[in-house]
């Protein structure tokens, strides 16, 4: 009995060793896997779970940068920014956005315009981005929201730097405006390489010189490193890189200009281009009626939107640079340059004006009616003899008159530093054969470019481009294309880039036939169409007025009084002066404003005046209504004489 009980103690204890190495072995064995896994993480996988930790633990907070400032030639500020509190709303963290916002009424002044703004917004972004639901807070309504903002979740307040044109409508199409990003702008940023340099910003350059000078008003981003708690909370700031500020602008713009000019138009629709032809500067740009550029900066409600969308007036249109109108009789002076350098044989003619044109069987009037008599080269740009340049046109042929024209860049866009610019319509058979799908459509007439030589027919041109030209014309033939900055400003280093005026071409023009034709020009405000409003001006100008037709009249007589004012005929004038040594060229039209000298030149007058002596004149509609009276007084010297005052 005694002798079993000892061998069943022997086994056990084996078995007991046994199960003690097998526990063992496992606990080893565990370990040696602990052992491998800290190794895998704290050895091997050393950097990438440092990385990530990081991240968990640090947040980079983008900085966005303040835009540079636009000034005038005299530094008068015409786009700057300011900071405020706006209340925004996040709506993919709120449960019912109506509600919120109604109860949010409690506390801050939401006015119904915010709401549609707000809805406006909505509609076009998603809905996970933060959208302003009011703007520029007062200090009581953020200490009012700050006490009750735990009652509504995805509602916060943020302190935001705001665009602000101060001077409103004033030159607004050639500033432009700022507005939301959309993925539009987005696709384009990432085509360009520069999306990373927009985190954190809300907005971007839409138009005008917002636009085209985006690349420098931006400036870079900055970014803070934060350290965030496991809730996302900021706990402190470990790294600070400070965004650097867009670079400021001054533009060769006279703003005293720009508004005098504006105030002109009053009411009016039309456009001023006025370049100093020295250097290729825009001096003022106006494009009437203009619009408030500080609508866009928040967002611009919908009803200001069908406003200003639907106007017949179309104030959101750049008329200066995409405004393409048939430039009537202003396109003479660039005619007649071409003649003479083509040495067509009527320039160095006299022929009789009857007050009509037969080509082809057909009867193209003057605007004269029974013409003016006996007209020579001078005194056809004096008078603007519509017979004359219809002999002109035939005598050149279309293919010459469209290759003179493209040398002064009419048909595409004159490069100025503004978005959006339209080429114009040169016409030619090449432009019509692509521009018409029917043979019979595409076949060029003879008879057409009878009415090319006098601006009409297919000829469209913008203000700008006939501004372009007319400096050209004024600085001897010497090219600058035209731009609105003359200077861009570091403000960090203090460093100023000028923009340096640069000819880009020189026409091939005989310096005689330049001057034959500007004594012609000088004609027009001595003895011709723009006689009676430069009557007593204190410096020696050289100009031209134009009268577009609107539609054809079919053989009718034109009668303003008859017809709807939409329908009524453009007037256009284009000057510089001193004629000699010029330091200002310009183009103006009224639309629907009638005869050259009847509502364009009366604005050049001021324009010349203001620019060149400082001084408004007397109201030019005052001495072009007292010219009849003094038709007996003494006139000027000219190489020009005439015996009639023609209208255009």
């Amino acid at each position: 009995m005694n002798r079993r009980v000892v061998m069943n103690q022997h086994g056990e204890r084996n078995a007991f060793q046994v199960r003690l190495a097998a526990a063992a072995f496992f606990i080893l064995a565990m370990f040696g896997v602990l052992v491998a896994r800290f190794v895998w993480l704290q050895v091997m996988q050393h950097d990438r779970y440092l990385t990530l930790a990081e991240q968990n633990r640090i947040s980079l907070v983008p900085i966005p940068p303040s835009r540079g400032i636009i000034r005038d030639r005299n530094g008068v500020v015409l786009a700057h920014n300011f900071s405020a509190y706006t209340l925004e709303i996040t709506p993919s963290k709120v449960g019912d956005l109506e509600e919120t916002i109604t109860r949010l009424k409690g506390i801050v002044d939401i006015t119904p315009k915010d709401r549609r703004r707000f809805k406006k917004l909505q509609e076009e972004t998603k809905d996970f981005e933060t959208l302003p639901i009011r703007t520029k807070l007062s200090d009581d309504e953020v200490a009012r929201f700050a006490a009750q903002s735990y009652k509504f979740p995805g509602v916060e307040i943020k302190a935001r730097l705001f665009r602000q044109y101060p001077l409103g409508e004033s030159a607004s199409h050639l500033i432009g405006y700022i507005g939301r990003i959309n993925d539009k702008d987005i696709k384009q940023l990432e085509d360009d390489g520069r999306l990373a340099n927009y985190r954190g910003t809300d907005h971007i350059g839409k138009l005008g010189l917002e636009q085209s000078y985006e690349e420098y008003l931006h400036g870079i981003t900055g970014f803070e490193q934060v350290e965030i708690d496991s809730g996302g909370r900021a706990v402190r700031t470990l790294k600070r890189t400070p965004p650097q500020s867009g670079k400021d602008l001054t533009l060769s713009v006279d703003i005293k200009l720009q508004q005098m000019v504006e105030q002109q138009f009053a009411a009016r629709r039309g456009s001023l281009v006025a370049i100093d032809p020295r250097t290729g500067g825009i001096l003022a740009l106006v494009s009437q009626p203009g619009f408030d550029p500080n609508l866009f900066v928040d967002g611009i409600d919908p009803q200001s939107w069908s406003e200003l969308n639907e106007s017949l007036d179309k104030p959101l249109l750049n008329r200066a640079i995409r405004g393409e109108y048939p430039p009537g009789s202003t396109f003479k002076p660039f005619m007649a340059i071409a003649a003479l350098e083509l040495n067509t044989p009527i320039v160095n003619q006299v022929i009789s004006d009857p007050g009509y044109f037969i080509y082809g069987g057909h009867r193209f009037n003057d605007s004269k009616k029974g013409g003016y008599g006996s007209m020579s080269f001078d005194r056809s740009i004096a008078l603007s003899s519509d017979t004359y340049f219809y002999q002109m046109a035939v005598q050149m042929g279309i293919d010459n008159i469209a290759k003179s024209m493209a040398m002064l860049d009419f048909g595409v866009p004159t490069g100025a530093d503004l978005p959006g610019e339209r080429p114009g319509i040169l016409p030619s058979p090449e432009w019509k054969k692509k521009r018409f799908k029917k043979p019979a459509q595409q076949k060029w007439y003879s008879g057409e470019t009878v009415s090319i030589g006098i601006g009409q027919g297919y000829n469209a041109y913008t203000p700008m481009q006939l501004a372009h030209a007319t400096a050209t014309l004024a600085n001897r033939g010497v090219m600058f294309k035209p731009h609105a900055v003359q200077s861009i400003l570091d403000v960090a280093t203090g460093k100023k880039m000028i923009v340096e005026p640069k000819p880009v071409k020189t026409m091939p023009w005989k310096p005689h036939n330049i001057e034959r034709v500007i004594r012609g020009m000088e004609g027009v405000m001595t003895v011709g169409t723009g006689a009676g409003v430069f009557r007593g001006a204190p410096y020696v100008s050289a100009g031209k007025t134009g009268t577009a037709q609107v539609f054809s009249l079919k053989g009718a007589k034109y009668n303003a009084n008859a017809i709807k004012e939409r329908l009524r005929d453009h007037s256009w004038f284009i000057a510089f002066a001193p004629s000699d040594k010029p330091t200002i060229a310009l183009a103006v039209i009224v639309e629907n404003g009638g005869f050259g000298a009847q509502a364009a030149a009366p604005i050049a007058r001021k324009v010349l005046d203001y620019y060149l002596t400082g001084k408004l004149p007397p109201d030019p509609a005052a001495l072009a209504a007292s010219a009849a009276a003094k038709a007996s007084a003494p006139q000027p010297a000219s190489t020009v004489s005439a015996e009639v005052v023609p209208r255009d």
